[in-house]
């Protein structure tokens, strides 16, 4: 008897530049199951030039009406203009499969990144880290989210960390990272309630869930932050303006010597962040370029 997979719909907006990712996202969020956002490449370029996506996934017909409303109230409130929606039925065919499929192990530095369906070996001497493509941000195969775990491999040779943050966790690949690499507990945090619980799933699935304590913040308004700080070693994939406006937050929550990632800017935005935490007496010690995107490695 033939499998019969349920129908699904891509509703679609493309955004001129990366600000309207965090304006026009929760409006996704309210009709669609799942959401993805990613810069879409038509020039062949790879210096992070190029049409912002903002896609979401739903199995039941979505309210056309209803969500052009809400972006048309969302757009008003920013003072910006309204993007054209996007809405298609997709193929019927089993997209959790196609999507395992076109998901292979990704290599960056000693870490190993791989999906629950990859039924290979981790290589000796390599960290494997087992996240799955899904709701939270963060299974590897972004140039951001690669640049973090390369800084982070290249912090493991030279430093040990004792109290990390992964701010924005996401998935919480990088929280999964610092606490299988050090050995120590780790904070993950993000403004997502879904991601937290992501992120707590990861870290038990990989054998770290005692080690990470996942927990809800907007930015770093989290009581459990405060406590916990100073951290030695913070990490944030997060978008340009968020790590400009947490710049203050960041430079106090950092122990003395300690570092901080900062990812999920492109090239071109490096200097706008830079400054925002220069004027905090934070200094660039390194930077990893990957397609146009920028990780940056801060410190005192």
């Amino acid at each position: 008897m033939p499998i019969v997979f349920p129908d699904v719909w891509r509703l679609g907006l493309s955004l001129p530049d990366a600000d309207g990712l965090a304006v026009f996202e929760p409006v996704f969020e309210r009709f669609a199951e799942a959401v993805s956002l990613f810069m879409e490449d038509r020039s062949g370029r790879s210096d992070g030039e190029g049409e912002w996506r903002l896609e979401g996934f739903a199995r039941v017909p979505p309210d056309r009406v209803a969500i052009l409303a809400a972006i048309e109230v969302v757009a008003a409130a920013h003072g910006v203009e309204a993007p054209s929606l996007e809405i298609e039925r997709m193929p019927n065919i089993d997209w959790v499969t196609a999507n395992l499929r076109d998901f292979p192990p990704i290599d960056a530095g000693r870490f190993f990144v791989h999906g629950s369906h990859w039924q290979g070996k981790v290589p000796a001497g390599r960290i494997g880290l087992m996240v799955d493509a899904g709701t939270a941000f963060g299974s590897g195969e972004h140039a951001t989210t690669r640049g973090c775990l390369l800084a982070l491999d290249l912090l493991g040779r030279r430093f040990r960390a004792r109290r990390p943050l992964d701010l924005g966790c996401g998935s919480g690949i990088l929280a999964i990272a610092m606490a299988s690499m050090w050995a120590c507990p780790v904070t993950a945090a993000d403004i997502d309630p879904a991601a937290v619980r992501v992120a707590a799933g990861n870290a038990a699935a990989n054998g770290v869930g005692a080690r990470v304590r996942a927990l809800v913040s907007d930015g770093w308004r989290a009581p459990a932050l405060a406590r916990r700080r100073p951290f030695d070693v913070v990490t944030a994939n997060i978008l340009a303006r968020p790590l400009c406006r947490f710049a203050p937050s960041l430079a106090a929550a950092l122990a003395p010597g300690g570092v901080a990632v900062l990812s999920g800017l492109l090239e071109r935005q490096e200097r706008m962040v830079m400054a925002a935490h220069e004027r905090q007496g934070l200094r660039l010690k390194r930077r990893i370029l990957i397609d146009g995107w920028a990780t940056l490695i801060i410190g005192r």
